[in-house]
This record gives structure tokens, C-alpha cells and sequence, in this order.
């Protein structure tokens, strides 16, 4: 559990009202510090080898202006590439809404020669009956266990196994940390303002989703 909770306690969290051409949206900010230099974060999360290996396997035409796909997940158009330090692109999750609106930004910035400061924030139009449900958890969960693959790839290198890696995100640790991510959304979302009783209901059916019961539910 201590593992778990270094994990969680390594990323930092927060929840705000972000402005979209489309309308007010909400960003959620993931930031932490991984020990690996620029240039090797920026080649794991924009080289299609390595993405394939920590993340999902990826196609398209990566690079400014072009568009790609993640293996069942989410695509969209690259908006802006400025090697080694910001990459953005549009993050569109089955048919693409009129009205929609969702974005990624990744920020990398250098600590000394051998750590980077890595942030991520999506920001998105998400519908009101989605986060009235589930809150800022359910897309922060997801991010999270993104994020410790990534950490995984970079520490293990050529000796990463996404195979392992895999049937790890199934495992009961991972459920364990995916329930501690949840509540630390929770509390993201408590010091973005949302009441603690809201909060509560939010975290408890984010959880329900990402570690069902025996019984699904």
C-alpha cells in the first residue's frame, strides 16, 4: 500500500472553470515530477513506438496540423508541437458534438539534467447529467493510471512489458490505487468548491466505475 500511496501522493491535482470557444468548460491539471530527462519524456509521449508501448497503440500523421488515433479511445487533430516542452491536440471520444469541446495540453519543463516537471490539463465541455454524476474522477482516474504506465516506461526502459503492464491495470493493486485516485479527485474537487456531501456521492460512483463489486455494481 505504500507503493500506492507514494504513487498518488506523487501527482498533484486540481480542478478549474476554463473559457472554450465553444462555452465554459472545466480543466482538470495533472502535475508531477518524473526522473527522466526533456528530451526522454518528450520522445515517450510523442514517438508512436513508445506511446504504443506505455499507452495504446497510435496512427495518423503526427505531427503539426495532421491528426491521429489511439486504438479505442480518442483522436483529433494535432494543434500545436513545440519540441521539447508543449504539446497540444483536440481529444474527441466517439462522434464528435456540435457543441463539443475537448482538449489536451502537455507541458514539460527541466529540473536539473535528469528530472522533468510534467502537466497535463484537458479541458472539456463535459455534459451536465456526465459530471453531475461522476465529477472531475472520471476522467482524472483514467489519467492517473495513464500516468503511472508512464512512470512504469521510463523507469524500466527497454525492459518495459506493456503485456505485464496490462494484466497489472487489472490486478487488485491497481485497484487499489485506482480507488485512492478517486478519492484523491474527490478532494481536488472539494477545493475546487463543490460541497463535500456532492463531492462524496461523485467519488463513490467514480469508483463504482473503474473497481466494480463482485456483483458489477
Amino acid at each position: 500500500m505504500n507503493e500506492i500511496a507514494d504513487r498518488i501522493n506523487a501527482m498533484r491535482r486540481a480542478v478549474r472553470d476554463a473559457d472554450t470557444p465553444k462555452g465554459r468548460g472545466r480543466a482538470i491539471v495533472l502535475s508531477r515530477v518524473y526522473d527522466a530527462g526533456i528530451e526522454d519524456v518528450w520522445e515517450a509521449c510523442t514517438d508512436p513506438e513508445r506511446v504504443g508501448r506505455w499507452f495504446l497503440p497510435v496512427t495518423g500523421e503526427l505531427k503539426p496540423g495532421g491528426s491521429y488515433q489511439l486504438e479505442g479511445n480518442a483522436g483529433g487533430e494535432i494543434l500545436r508541437c513545440e519540441q521539447p516542452r508543449l504539446l497540444r491536440v483536440s481529444w474527441i471520444y466517439g462522434p464528435q458534438q456540435e457543441d463539443g469541446f475537448s482538449e489536451v495540453e502537455v507541458r514539460l519543463t527541466p529540473e536539473g539534467e535528469d528530472r522533468t516537471r510534467f502537466e497535463l490539463e484537458h479541458i472539456a465541455i463535459v455534459p451536465a447529467e456526465f459530471w453531475d454524476q461522476f465529477g472531475p474522477g472520471a476522467t482524472g482516474v483514467g489519467w492517473d493510471l495513464g500516468l503511472v504506465g508512464l512512470e512504469m516506461f521510463l523507469a524500466q526502459g527497454a525492459s518495459f512489458d506493456r503485456a505485464e503492464a496490462q494484466a497489472w491495470s487489472e490486478s487488485a493493486e491497481a485497484g487499489e490505487l485506482m480507488t485512492a485516485s478517486s478519492e484523491a479527485w474527490r478532494l481536488a474537487n472539494v477545493a475546487y468548491g463543490e460541497s463535500a456531501e456532492v463531492a462524496d456521492a461523485m467519488a463513490q460512483a467514480t469508483t463504482r466505475f473503474y473497481v466494480p463489486g463482485p456483483d458489477g455494481g
